[in-house]
């Protein structure tokens, strides 16, 4: 089975997401059409959406905020981020160690 929204290369995993800022808990919330949806509590206001996250990402694959970065979307839903070398996996990511 293929995957389309997320990636390996070189040990980094690379994830397609949509986002939905204002929610009521912070969660990944399974697929969204050919994205993995995540909810998080940050307002869409000033980049805190954008900030809080790349900490909440951090948190559920157990890395420093610094390995985790934003790489396309910084200003809609629609976002690529890159995870260095994640040592943990949430059970979505299907069939991949760390």
């Amino acid at each position: 089975m293929t995957y389309s929204w997320y990636s390996w290369k070189d040990g980094d995993l690379f994830l397609d997401i949509h986002v939905q800022p204002g929610a009521s808990r912070d969660m990944l919330d399974g697929i969204h059409g050919e994205r993995l949806k995540i909810r998080i509590t940050a307002p869409p206001v000033d980049g805190r959406a954008n900030t809080h996250l790349l900490r909440y990402l951090a948190g559920v694959f157990a890395v420093p905020r610094r390995q985790v970065t934003l790489t396309a979307g910084a200003s809609g839903r629609r976002k690529r981020i890159r995870i260095r070398r994640p040592r943990a996996l949430p059970d979505i990511i299907p069939g991949q160690e760390p």
